[in-house]
């Protein structure tokens, strides 16, 4: 990805934000002075445990990681960040990575493993790379969560009725499934159809494959 596709990837009401943890002062500075010039917003730590006092962002974002720190090497805070759970993408540099550490770190997620000195280019692509993959995560996770709302709007019949749907039932049979008339069933998938945003009966089974919905119980799984 170029500089010139950089633009492309921010929000037009809030830049996205890139977080620098490097022990090294001029490090920081350098790696600031270049990300905002193409227009990110930046916050730079000499710490880890400077970065976790401030918090995680809630924004588009992602870390640029130094492998060498002096309290926690970037590898195991990357495994830290795992296991709570925070899922900002990572680009680690380094000036004194090997081959095993950069499979280790990619493997466990990370988007690019660059050695110091590095182009700035280089920095620039990775960093933009993570930003979109992180702004498609969150945008992904935000329709889910709308679904979600939708689904919880639907009266039990409603669910239970798309659940039989979406898995290939034709009304009659779920009338039979339910005791209730095809009449009754036609109505409620039309209220499902309303209700759940579904343009079509296809994306209506993909939104039920998405949620987890199943005959059983009519729910999310």
């Amino acid at each position: 990805m170029s500089t010139e596709s950089i633009s492309n990837l921010e929000n037009p009401d809030e830049a996205a934000l890139v977080v620098i943890v490097d022990d090294d002062g001029a490090v920081r500075s350098a790696l600031s002075s270049l990300l905002r010039s193409v227009g990110f917003k930046v916050e730079a730590f000499g710490a880890p445990k400077e970065l976790m006092q401030k918090g995680i962002p809630e924004t588009a974002s992602c870390l640029v990681l130094d492998v060498r720190l002096p309290m926690i090497s970037g590898l195991d805070f990357q495994k830290q960040l795992a296991e709570a759970n925070h899922r900002i993408p990572i680009v680690f540099m380094t000036g004194h990575g090997d081959i095993p550490m950069s499979v280790k770190a990619m493997k466990a997620g990370a988007i690019d493993f660059l050695p110091k000195p590095f182009r700035d280019q280089d920095m620039l692509d990775a960093v933009a790379t993570a930003i979109e993959r992180d702004r498609t995560r969150r945008l992904n996770e935000a329709g889910l969560d709308e679904l979600r709302k939708r689904l919880d709007s639907l009266s039990k019949r409603e669910r239970e009725i798309m659940a039989f749907a979406t898995v290939g039932l034709m009304n009659k049979q779920i009338a039979g499934e339910l005791g209730i008339s095809e009449v009754t069933v036609k109505i409620h998938r039309g209220h499902v159809m309303q209700k759940m945003g579904a343009r079509s009966f296809a994306e209506l089974v993909r939104i039920a494959e998405s949620l987890g919905v199943h005959p059983e119980s009519g729910t999310s799984a």
